[in-house]
C-alpha cells in the first residue's frame, strides 16, 4: 500500500505538471490537428468511403516521432536543470517508483491526446458499419507504440540536462525503431549480412504495430512492446541511479 502511494504521488505531480503550464494544451491541439490534417487531407480517409481507420493508425507511428519526444524531453531534463532532482530523489521512495511515476504519468498524457481523437470514430460510423473491435485493437496497438515511444523519451531526457538533447535523441532512437523494419533497410541487410535481416526486422516498432492496427491481436505484439517498454524503464533507471552516484 505504502510503494502504491508513492507511485501516485510521483504520479500526480508529474502529470499536473503538464498541464500547469500551456505547453500541454499546445501539444494536444498540435496533435489533433497533425493526425486530422494526415487522416483527412493526405491520405483522404473520407473520400475513401470505407469504414476502417487504417489511413488514421497509419500516421500515429510518425506523429509520436515527433511529438512524443517534445513531451518527455523535460521529464529528468528539466529536474536536472532546476536542481530539483536531488530532492526528489531524498524523499522516502524508490528510484524505481519515481522511475515508474513519471514513465505512466506522461504515457496517460499521450493516453488523453489519443482519447480525444474519437470524432474519426464517429465519422467512420457515419460512413457505414466499421468493425470496432479492429478499431479497439488499433486503438491498444497505438497506445502500446506510444507507450513504447514514451519510455525511449524518458531514457533519452535522463541522458543529459539538456531538453534539446532529451528530444533529439529520443527522436533519433525512435526513427531507427520505426524503419527497422520497412522493406528498403531489411532488403539491404538481406544483401549485405543476410543473418541480420530478421533479427533487425524484429525490433521494429513498425513490425507489430502494423498487425495490431488491421485488428490481429497477437500476444507475440503486446509482449514485444511490454517488453520494449521495460527495457527502456530499465535503461533509465540505470543512467538516473548512476548519475546520483
Amino acid at each position: 500500500m505504502h510503494k502504491c502511494r508513492n507511485l501516485c504521488t510521483v504520479f500526480r505531480r508529474e502529470f499536473r505538471s503538464y498541464f500547469n503550464a500551456p505547453v500541454a494544451y499546445v501539444f494536444l491541439i498540435a496533435f489533433l490537428i497533425l493526425t486530422g490534417f494526415l487522416s483527412f487531407m493526405v491520405t483522404g480517409l473520407y473520400e475513401r468511403r470505407i469504414a476502417d481507420l487504417d489511413p488514421f493508425f497509419f500516421w500515429h507511428p510518425w506523429v509520436y516521432l515527433l511529438l512524443v519526444p517534445a513531451s518527455t524531453m523535460g521529464l529528468w531534463a528539466e529536474e536536472r536543470r532546476a536542481g530539483t532532482i536531488e530532492l526528489l530523489l531524498t524523499l522516502p521512495m524508490t528510484l524505481s517508483q519515481v522511475v515508474l511515476g513519471k514513465f505512466l504519468a506522461a504515457w496517460a498524457f499521450i493516453g488523453i491526446a489519443l482519447l480525444l481523437t474519437f470524432p474519426v470514430v464517429i465519422t467512420v460510423g457515419f460512413l457505414g458499419s466499421p468493425d470496432y473491435g479492429v478499431i479497439a485493437i488499433g486503438y491498444l496497438g497505438s497506445m502500446l507504440l506510444a507507450g513504447a515511444c514514451v519510455a525511449v523519451g524518458g531514457f533519452a531526457s535522463a541522458l543529459s540536462r539538456s531538453q534539446v538533447i532529451g528530444f533529439v535523441v529520443a527522436l533519433m532512437i525512435c526513427l531507427l525503431l520505426n524503419l527497422a523494419g520497412y522493406p528498403p533497410v531489411t532488403d539491404l541487410f538481406a544483401r549485405w549480412a543476410p543473418g541480420l535481416a530478421e533479427a533487425v526486422a524484429s525490433i521494429s516498432f513498425m513490425r507489430y504495430f502494423e498487425a495490431m492496427k488491421r485488428g490481429v491481436l497477437d500476444a507475440r505484439d503486446i509482449v514485444y512492446y511490454l517488453s520494449a517498454i521495460t527495457l527502456a524503464l530499465f535503461a533509465t533507471h540505470l543512467v538516473v541511479d548512476n548519475r546520483k552516484a
